[in-house]
């Protein structure tokens, strides 16, 4: 029997109907539940062929569970060793690299000092720092949030110099970013499974968050959704997840990736609707059924990214082409 879990917290909507869709499929040898866990021991494996990740971004004893299970042949979905490493800068800057639109963005330094450091931490940094470099870059209006994620906590837009110093001085540890802000004719939020399973979503992120999925758009030209769709497919494929959202925003027509790392997006009925909720548990549901198929017991069962694999192969070619160095003559 291969088993499939699915790790959560508060969320009640989806987890269970994930559970049950799985189950009502029938598959000989797979069936799905909530993950128990009794004791978490070094190198041991789990009872899980594949786990679904909802909640280790809020608890660590989670992700640190994930990671052994993972070692020992679990497919962790999304791979908590790359969701331990990504953050929402360095996705920014992987979407430039691989051809995705972004908005410019520059990272920020803590407003106040992080613990257990004091001047002499920072002597790297120039003093005055380059405010007014970065300003003229970005503009105004921006938006400012943490550069490592966290939903849409700690947004703010930012009107002027003044309004950002006055905001900034309210983050307190937190790393920031400042992001030029995008004046956008339509809005899209995209599930995306297995790199490559794509569901546009209208999406008005400035209404109250029960009303954000819009149930009734325009329409929307094919050559539009195509390219949204494309972009999608870069960003996984790129980055590695295998159950994500990406948010566009579409400015003379060209989709700008403004948030893409969400490894445990929304997919609570009471927000997306219906169909939307359908779409995701039907398709999570085989997703996770095609994995534990797939399992290799003992082995590595992750998703790894192509820009990382891209960059280890890579090097690994370079070494192998390098001349090898003449030895010394003997003397």
């Amino acid at each position: 029997m291969k088993k499939i879990g699915i790790l959560f917290g508060k969320e009640d909507t989806f987890p269970q109907a994930f559970i049950e869709r799985v189950n009502e499929k029938k598959i000989s040898g797979i069936q799905a539940e909530a993950v128990s866990i009794d004791m978490v021991q070094q190198a041991s494996p789990t009872e899980y062929a594949v786990i679904i990740d909802r909640i280790s971004q809020d608890v660590p004893f989670y992700r640190s569970y994930l990671k052994n299970a993972a070692i020992c042949g679990t497919a962790v979905i999304n791979n908590p060793f790359w969701w331990s490493a990504d953050e929402k800068f360095v996705n920014n800057a992987i979407s430039e690299k691989v051809g995705v639109p972004v908005p410019k963005t520059v990272i920020l330094p803590s407003y106040h000092r992080p613990d257990d450091t004091d001047e002499n931490s920072f002597r790297n940094l120039k003093f005055p720092y380059g405010w007014d470099k970065i300003t003229e870059y970005i503009g105004f209006p921006a938006y400012m949030k943490p550069h490592s994620g966290g939903g849409w906590k700690s947004v703010y837009r930012v009107t002027d110099a003044d309004d950002l110093f006055a905001k900034h001085s309210e983050t307190e540890q937190l790393v920031m970013m400042l992001q030029e802000e995008i004046l956008f004719t339509e809005y899209f939020r995209c599930y995306v499974l297995g790199g490559t399973n794509v569901h546009i979503m209208q999406y008005e992120p400035r209404n109250p968050h029960h009303l954000r999925y819009v149930r009734d758009g325009a329409p929307v030209a094919k050559k539009l959704l195509a390219l949204v769709e494309d972009y999608c497919i870069k960003l996984n494929q790129a980055l590695g997840y295998d159950f994500n959202t990406v948010e566009f925003a579409i400015r003379d027509g060209i989709p700008y990736a403004i948030d893409f790392c969400n490894p445990a997006p929304d997919a609570d009925i009471n927000s997306v609707g219906q169909d939307n909720f359908d779409w995701i548990v039907e398709n999570a549901a085989n997703m996770a059924i095609e994995r534990a198929k797939a399992n290799k017991p003992g082995q590595m069962n992750l998703t790894w990214g192509s820009f990382i694999k891209d960059q280890v192969e890579a090097n690994v070619s370079a070494k192998k082409v390098a001349p090898k160095k003449k030895a010394s003559p003997k003397t």
